[in-house]
């Protein structure tokens, strides 16, 4: 197999920590998608949540976020990753009250995601990355 196959693809851009910001990350990660032949769903609404995650809760004046998908040929695997300026708030999923209008977020990324977790950056950022295995699709004949 020739070295390229094995390097991931990545697709990687800065969005404002706003809900503008995050529906565009969302908008444009399903482009890219799309472009890879990657099947859409889950992915694009893992990138909404954890894009959603980081304009309400990373959100830092002047800062932006950074979206970056990796797509992994040999392991089938699309690894996302949202980058934000809050650091010193590191996530954990919660079980909020059955009437709580928020706190499921980090569920949903769990929820349909093969592996996830966060790690600390450089001070002050943080990663929350999630990773889905698929089968890519068969050429029509």
């Amino acid at each position: 197999m020739p070295l390229e196959r094995r390097c991931p693809d990545a697709y990687v851009r800065r969005r404002a920590p706003t809900p503008r910001g995050a529906r565009l990350a969302r908008l444009l990660a399903t482009e890219q998608l799309r472009f890879w032949g990657v099947p859409l769903d889950p992915a694009r609404h893992l990138v909404a949540e954890l894009a959603n995650n980081a304009a309400d809760h990373g959100r830092v004046p002047g800062r932006d976020f950074r979206l970056t998908l990796y797509l992994y040929v040999v392991g089938e695997t699309l690894r996302i990753e949202v980058t934000d300026t809050r650091g010193q708030e590191l996530p954990r999923p919660q079980s909020p009250a059955p009437d709580a209008e928020s706190g499921r977020g980090l569920l949903l990324v769990e929820a349909p995601a093969d592996r996830w977790g966060v790690t600390e950056g450089r001070f002050p950022r943080k990663t929350v990355r999630a990773e889905l295995h698929f089968t890519p699709p068969q050429p029509t004949s």
